[in-house]
Protein backbone atom coordinates (compact mmCIF):
# COMPACT_ATOMS: atom_id res chain seq x y z
CA UNK A 1 0.00 0.00 0.00
CA UNK A 2 1.77 3.65 -0.78
CA UNK A 3 1.86 6.27 1.19
CA UNK A 4 -0.59 8.02 0.02
CA UNK A 5 -3.49 5.05 -0.05
CA UNK A 6 -2.53 4.57 3.48
CA UNK A 7 -3.24 8.51 4.67
CA UNK A 8 -6.25 8.09 2.53
CA UNK A 9 -7.54 5.46 4.71
CA UNK A 10 -6.44 6.25 8.54
CA UNK A 11 -8.27 9.92 7.57
CA UNK A 12 -11.62 7.99 6.11
CA UNK A 13 -11.34 5.53 9.51
CA UNK A 14 -10.59 9.17 11.84
CA UNK A 15 -13.70 10.65 10.72
CA UNK A 16 -15.51 7.61 10.79
CA UNK A 17 -14.52 6.97 13.97
CA UNK A 18 -16.10 10.57 15.21
CA UNK A 19 -19.95 9.79 14.68
CA UNK A 20 -22.10 12.46 13.63
CA UNK A 21 -20.46 15.20 15.31
CA UNK A 22 -20.58 13.56 18.75
CA UNK A 23 -17.75 14.80 20.96
CA UNK A 24 -17.44 11.01 22.51
CA UNK A 25 -18.38 7.56 21.22
CA UNK A 26 -19.10 6.06 25.12
CA UNK A 27 -21.54 7.51 27.05
CA UNK A 28 -20.98 5.24 29.81
CA UNK A 29 -24.06 4.40 32.26
CA UNK A 30 -26.90 5.83 31.06
CA UNK A 31 -29.29 7.34 33.81
CA UNK A 32 -32.47 9.03 32.45
CA UNK A 33 -34.00 12.14 34.73
CA UNK A 34 -37.02 14.27 33.68
CA UNK A 35 -38.10 18.10 34.86
CA UNK A 36 -39.21 18.26 38.44
CA UNK A 37 -37.15 14.78 39.51
CA UNK A 38 -34.37 14.36 42.04
CA UNK A 39 -32.40 11.00 40.58
CA UNK A 40 -30.05 9.05 42.24
CA UNK A 41 -27.09 7.99 40.22
CA UNK A 42 -24.74 5.29 41.92
CA UNK A 43 -21.41 4.57 39.77
CA UNK A 44 -18.04 3.64 40.23
CA UNK A 45 -14.88 5.50 40.80
CA UNK A 46 -13.18 5.61 37.23
CA UNK A 47 -16.62 4.74 35.61
CA UNK A 48 -17.90 7.11 32.24
CA UNK A 49 -21.91 7.79 32.75
CA UNK A 50 -24.45 10.11 31.28
CA UNK A 51 -27.37 12.14 32.52
CA UNK A 52 -29.84 11.97 29.99
CA UNK A 53 -33.26 14.05 29.76
CA UNK A 54 -35.73 14.18 26.68
CA UNK A 55 -34.89 16.88 24.49
CA UNK A 56 -36.04 18.40 21.15
CA UNK A 57 -35.17 21.91 20.56
CA UNK A 58 -37.39 22.26 17.37
CA UNK A 59 -40.08 22.85 19.92
CA UNK A 60 -38.49 24.98 22.37
CA UNK A 61 -36.44 22.55 24.53
CA UNK A 62 -33.05 24.16 25.78
CA UNK A 63 -31.19 22.23 28.61
CA UNK A 64 -28.16 23.50 30.52
CA UNK A 65 -25.86 22.62 32.81
CA UNK A 66 -26.75 24.70 35.73
CA UNK A 67 -23.27 24.19 37.56
CA UNK A 68 -20.18 22.10 37.20
CA UNK A 69 -20.56 19.14 40.02
CA UNK A 70 -17.65 18.88 42.41
CA UNK A 71 -14.65 18.14 40.21
CA UNK A 72 -12.94 15.53 43.06
CA UNK A 73 -16.11 13.63 42.53
CA UNK A 74 -16.93 13.84 39.08
CA UNK A 75 -15.60 16.11 36.02
CA UNK A 76 -18.02 17.06 33.21
CA UNK A 77 -16.72 15.83 29.55
CA UNK A 78 -19.80 17.35 26.98
CA UNK A 79 -23.08 17.61 26.15
CA UNK A 80 -24.40 15.37 23.48
CA UNK A 81 -27.73 15.12 21.24
CA UNK A 82 -28.95 12.45 19.41
CA UNK A 83 -32.58 12.47 17.26
CA UNK A 84 -34.83 10.13 17.06
CA UNK A 85 -35.25 10.40 13.60
CA UNK A 86 -34.40 12.33 10.35
CA UNK A 87 -37.83 14.18 9.90
CA UNK A 88 -37.48 17.92 10.87
CA UNK A 89 -38.94 18.48 14.63
CA UNK A 90 -38.15 14.83 15.83
CA UNK A 91 -37.30 14.63 18.98
CA UNK A 92 -34.54 12.93 21.12
CA UNK A 93 -32.09 12.91 24.04
CA UNK A 94 -29.84 15.45 25.63
CA UNK A 95 -26.66 13.71 27.32
CA UNK A 96 -24.43 15.20 29.49
CA UNK A 97 -21.55 13.20 30.05
CA UNK A 98 -19.50 12.92 32.97
CA UNK A 99 -16.72 10.79 34.45
CA UNK A 100 -16.29 9.43 38.34
CA UNK A 101 -13.32 10.78 39.81
CA UNK A 102 -13.31 10.12 43.58
CA UNK A 103 -15.60 8.32 46.09
CA UNK A 104 -18.07 10.54 47.18
CA UNK A 105 -21.30 12.65 46.60
CA UNK A 106 -22.35 15.73 44.42
CA UNK A 107 -25.09 16.98 42.49
CA UNK A 108 -25.79 18.32 38.97
CA UNK A 109 -28.72 20.30 38.11
CA UNK A 110 -29.60 20.45 34.21
CA UNK A 111 -32.26 23.01 33.48
CA UNK A 112 -34.37 22.86 30.43
CA UNK A 113 -35.32 26.78 30.01
CA UNK A 114 -38.15 26.13 27.55
CA UNK A 115 -39.12 28.41 24.49
CA UNK A 116 -36.91 31.10 26.11
CA UNK A 117 -34.69 32.52 23.25
CA UNK A 118 -31.11 33.73 24.19
CA UNK A 119 -32.56 35.30 27.40
CA UNK A 120 -31.80 31.72 29.22
CA UNK A 121 -34.61 32.99 31.84
CA UNK A 122 -38.54 32.61 31.01
CA UNK A 123 -40.23 35.50 31.08
CA UNK A 124 -43.31 34.39 28.78
CA UNK A 125 -46.45 32.46 31.55
CA UNK A 126 -45.96 29.42 29.14
CA UNK A 127 -42.30 29.53 29.05
CA UNK A 128 -41.92 30.00 32.89
CA UNK A 129 -44.95 27.38 33.28
CA UNK A 130 -42.21 24.75 31.41
CA UNK A 131 -39.31 25.89 32.21
CA UNK A 132 -37.68 23.24 34.87
CA UNK A 133 -34.85 21.78 36.69
CA UNK A 134 -33.86 17.97 36.77
CA UNK A 135 -31.58 17.15 39.41
CA UNK A 136 -28.86 13.88 39.76
CA UNK A 137 -27.52 12.67 43.13
CA UNK A 138 -24.16 11.89 42.08
CA UNK A 139 -22.61 8.92 44.29
CA UNK A 140 -19.38 7.60 43.31
CA UNK A 141 -18.28 4.62 45.21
Amino acid sequence: MNRTLAAAVLVTVAVAGCGAGSAVNDYGTVVKGAKGQTTQVEVGQGDRFSLAVSDNPSVGDSWSLVEVPDAKVASFISEEHESDGEAPGSGGTGYFVFNAKRPGTTEVKLFNCWRCGAEKTPTAPDSVKDSGTAIFTITVK
